[in-house]
């Protein structure tokens, strides 16, 4: 009889302990440490996870990098967007037409330079599957598709297809050039820069900027892209000579040199403007905007 009585009594505890343990583990994964420890730990059965990041929300994978950098921090070098867009209200350089995103990823950057600017139009191109199905999410999601275009291929010289890697653990890394014995190798359709822009129905003269992060495919993708060049499109770019090898990132800079003689350059804790013949091609990676010669 006295344990039948004690039964609901440590139900009770128990059922205290439960919630005193749980309340401890939400303070503990409310912390950054915390989010780390627990986006580590997800398990390879959830495919998604979205998260709220304050003026928008993200859905992303948790086993990718720059999933786990949104999961733990709210975003992902959101300020590199904003300081870009700071030096470009600074110089007066007019945001009137379209952005023209080549390597969108999961929407990131996307999100924040709709979020961040007047813009009226983002035409934002991404290869990998997994990353286009995450940034059509993320735009529908955070209503923006009056603004925001997706196109699912690669930027290149022609038209057709391309063999494309697929890095395992790093979606953003994934590129033309296999970088990890892992990596999977597919195939994507390819389209060169004003193929594109016409099917969306932009002018050369229609496009204010151009962001592109291709993982070491710049070149290629830039010389499919020669009216907007000529026209000295503002043009932001993840400048790799890590990727080119030095002839080529030499070859590149004296190419983009023909129709751009001011940029900055990016590192993580400066800027500095100088003639494009003196980039630091010594560098195994920084960013790179190359200035109309009027700002």
């Amino acid at each position: 009889m006295p344990l039948v009585n004690d039964m609901p009594v440590l139900k009770r505890w128990k059922r205290r302990l439960r919630k005193l343990r749980n309340r401890w583990a939400r303070r503990a994964f409310a912390t950054r440490y915390g989010r780390e420890l627990l986006i580590q730990c997800i398990s390879p059965r959830v495919l998604s996870m979205t998260a709220d990041c304050g003026d928008h929300v993200m859905t992303f994978s948790p086993h990718d990098y720059i999933g786990r950098k949104v999961y733990r921090k709210g975003q992902f070098e959101r300020d590199h967007v904003v300081r870009l867009l700071t030096v470009l209200r600074e110089r007066r350089i007019s945001l009137s037409g379209a952005l023209l995103e080549v390597g969108g990823n999961i929407g990131t950057q996307t999100i924040y330079f709709a979020l961040g600017s007047d813009i009226p139009r983002i035409v934002t191109v991404e290869a990998d599957p997994r990353n286009y199905a995450l940034l059509t999410q993320n735009i529908r999601q955070n209503r923006l598709e009056d603004r925001i275009t997706a196109v699912a291929c690669a930027a290149g010289e022609t038209m057709g297809t391309i063999d494309f890697f697929q890095h395992p653990d790093n979606h953003g890394k994934s590129s033309t050039t296999r970088q990890s014995p892992r990596d999977r190798q597919i195939s994507v359709p390819v389209r060169p820069v004003m193929d594109i822009l016409a099917g969306e129905n932009i002018a050369a003269d229609g496009v204010s900027l151009i962001f592109m992060d291709i993982e070491g495919y710049e070149p290629v993708a830039a010389r499919s892209m020669i009216p907007l060049l000529e026209r000295r499109t503002p043009f932001y770019l993840e400048f790799s000579p890590v990727f080119y090898g030095h002839a080529e990132a030499r070859a590149f800079a004296e190419w983009l040199g023909t129709f751009y003689s001011r940029c900055m350059v990016f590192t993580e804790d400066a800027m500095t403007e100088m003639a494009l013949a003196d980039i630091p091609l010594d560098q195994d990676q920084f960013d790179l905007l190359l200035l109309p010669d009027s700002a």
